[in-house]
């Protein structure tokens, strides 16, 4: 089966629960649950939690998939330390998910037909040219090896966990005092003043001889290495060019048609001009008012018989249309915001209507013509049919290829890649430098590297796949040589090794000089003298705000994290930067923050809050499931 395609839907909004946001907590031990238990019957499954069991088989794919996209994000092999604990989150998110399931039906939470069939539209993958396609549902849920039952089981209780987690955040808010803490900290500034003590100054006199490069070559050998690749034998097979092959028969062509005219049903156009007069969605009554009233004296100019494009030009906020008159041209009344949509909706042709608003301003609408719904016909539109025909009978074909070929591999070791490639009608291609960041011709993909570079693979003689490129495009791949790893020469990263020498050496030295300057600071010395000794400058104290972009980031990040100075007495700090050298910080006052004048950006932040709070919350009642759970885990399941 198409395994992408596959993952696309296993990943369906309601396995958003394995992860719960940003604040999921990863426990190292299984002591996070109420009652845990490893000791079993029988090792069949991986993970019982209260009354439901997951497979071992289950829990192991989890762990290869999760393992490859870690792999192929880390570059390199993940120690046994982290392995382990990598394997405890993944239980853990298995458990969370389990048990809101639990509770959402042990509190009556239900989705009715209605609700479940209105969640199966939402999903893209069902959806062709932005409408669900009955066929495409069941096509999509075939090829990923689905079935509709499942699917709308799974689906269905995802949507009910949805109901309980929206009761359970709906009476979540934030009162007024806790808005004034808030806008207090986030819109808080700072005054401070620094000095930057630069890398170029300190290493400039760092001349590392032959000992001390040989030496950090040794120490730093892991720095100087090649590039792990393998010299890779391919064999892909693209849905394209299966449709490309097949043949044409009119009379199935015809028939396939009929049964498929829903995919080919235009929804009706209509061609409009607008004048926008601009005002914000939050404006004020007076700003309202006013746009209004010129929106209406426009309104009275058209009544009149003034010309509707001139008006446009003259008077039209609308930047993408003025110039044109407004003119907006034919579209599906849908794709505009819904009170302008339903405005255009409800016109015959050549009226005018009275202002509307939308959260643009208040627009005046001329519709100038209808086109009504239509379906495409054959004849009109027979390269596009053609080419949807093709490509739907080559998606069973290509399934069908695939699963073919999955068996051949499992039935044997078979190192004949062209043998396959000339039974199965794939193309074959070397990749001769193909590292896990870089994959030639084939791109770069997770499941590709955790096959190329397993075990097995780089032993050689195998034929690995087929691994899923994308929803249209599968590969077989054979490793014809693997480069391991090896050190570079001394002579070819001898520059490298002296700029890091110097960089090293130099960022030290930067980094004694300010702190030398931070014991006189301490000591009473005034900040001026100080940097004058040091041959450094700085701009006068000046009050900066929280994400200040004119510092830079560890200087301003290091300023706010300063406790609060004492009245009369500057906080001083030493601010080491990573492109090297240092930076001499001075803090002497803190001003707390008010609401912003910008009243939009006030209330995205009053939102986050309110986010953040909501998550706190789910967080909080999940953790207290946690604690009262039954978890049984099978500690050989991921061996």
């Amino acid at each position: 089966m198409l395994q992408n395609l596959g993952d696309k839907l296993k990943r369906h909004k309601w396995l958003g629960y394995l992860v719960l946001g940003p604040l999921a907590i990863i426990f190292a031990a299984w002591g996070a649950y109420g009652v845990v238990n490893t000791s079993f019957g029988s090792s069949n499954y991986g993970l019982k939690v209260n009354d439901q069991e997951f497979s071992a088989a289950t829990m192991q794919n989890a762990w290869q998939q999760r393992l490859s996209q870690i792999q192929a994000q880390q570059k390199t092999d993940i120690p046994a330390a982290e392995r382990t604990l990598l394997q405890q989150q993944l239980i853990d998110q298995y458990v969370r998910t389990a048990i809101m399931q639990q509770r959402a039906k042990e509190s009556g939470f239900r989705v009715s037909d209605a609700g479940l069939l209105d969640g199966i539209k939402k999903e893209p993958a069902f959806q062709v040219d932005g409408r669900f396609d009955a066929n495409a549902y069941r096509n999509v849920l075939a090829q990923s090896g689905l079935s509709v039952t499942t699917y709308e089981t799974d689906l269905r209780s995802g949507l009910a966990v949805d109901q309980l987690t929206a009761g359970l955040q709906l009476g979540n808010f934030i009162t007024n005092a806790e808005v004034a803490r808030i806008f207090a900290l986030e819109n808080e500034q700072r005054e401070l003043r620094f000095a930057l003590l630069p890398l170029a100054h300190y290493e400039a006199g760092v001349n590392p001889d032959e000992a001390q490069i040989k030496a950090w070559y040794e120490a730093h050998a892991s720095d100087y290495l090649t590039t792990e690749s393998v010299h890779l034998q391919y064999a892909d097979l693209k849905l394209e060019s299966v449709a490309g092959s097949l043949p044409l028969d009119a009379a199935e062509l015809q028939s396939w048609y009929e049964k498929n005219q829903n995919r080919y049903t235009l929804a009706e156009q209509r061609h409009a001009r607008h004048i926008l007069i601009q005002v914000a969605a939050n404006a004020d009554a007076k700003a309202d008012a006013a746009a209004l009233k010129k929106a209406q004296e426009l309104l009275a100019q058209l009544r009149k018989g003034a010309d509707f494009a001139e008006l446009a030009k003259k008077n039209s906020e609308d930047q993408g249309s003025a110039a044109q008159g407004g003119d907006l041209g034919f579209a599906d009344p849908s794709v505009y915001e819904k009170s302008f949509g339903d405005a255009l909706t409800s016109m015959k042709s050549g009226e005018i209507s009275e202002p509307v608003r939308t959260k643009y301003g208040y627009h005046i609408i001329r519709l100038d013509a209808i086109q009504p719904a239509r379906i495409k016909t054959l004849a009109d539109s027979r390269a596009e049919i053609e080419a949807d025909y093709r490509r739907d009978q080559a998606a069973e074909i290509f399934g069908d290829r695939q699963e073919q070929i999955q068996q051949k591999l499992e039935v044997g070791t078979t190192g004949d890649l062209a043998g396959l490639a000339k039974e199965f009608g794939l193309t074959l291609g070397e990749v001769n430098e193909f590292t896990r960041t870089d994959g030639g011709a084939l791109g770069t993909n997770a499941d590709l590297n955790r096959v190329v570079f397993s075990t097995d693979m780089l032993a050689g003689g195998r034929v690995g796949g087929p691994v899923a490129l994308a929803d249209d495009h599968l590969v077989l791949v054979k490793v014809l040589e693997h480069r391991a790893p090896a050190p570079k020469p001394l002579a070819s990263v001898r520059a490298d090794i002296i700029a890091a020498i110097r960089k090293d050496t130099g960022s030290r030295l930067a980094q004694a000089a300010a702190d030398n300057a931070l014991k006189q600071l301490d000591s009473g010395a005034s900040f001026d003298s100080v940097i004058k000794a040091l041959e450094v400058s700085a701009a006068p104290a000046n009050f900066v705000a929280r994400a200040d972009p004119q510092l830079p980031a560890q200087v301003r990040d290091a300023a706010f994290a300063v406790p609060p100075p004492a009245a009369g007495k500057p906080a001083y700090r030493v601010v080491p930067l990573e492109e090297g050298g240092a930076a001499l910080l001075a803090v002497s006052a803190v001003r707390p923050g008010t609401a912003g004048t910008n009243t939009t950006n006030d209330q995205k932040l009053i939102s986050e809050y309110a986010r953040r709070d909501r998550e706190a919350l789910l967080e909080a009642y999940v953790q207290d499931l946690q604690q009262h759970a039954k978890v049984q885990t099978n500690p050989s399941v991921f061996q």
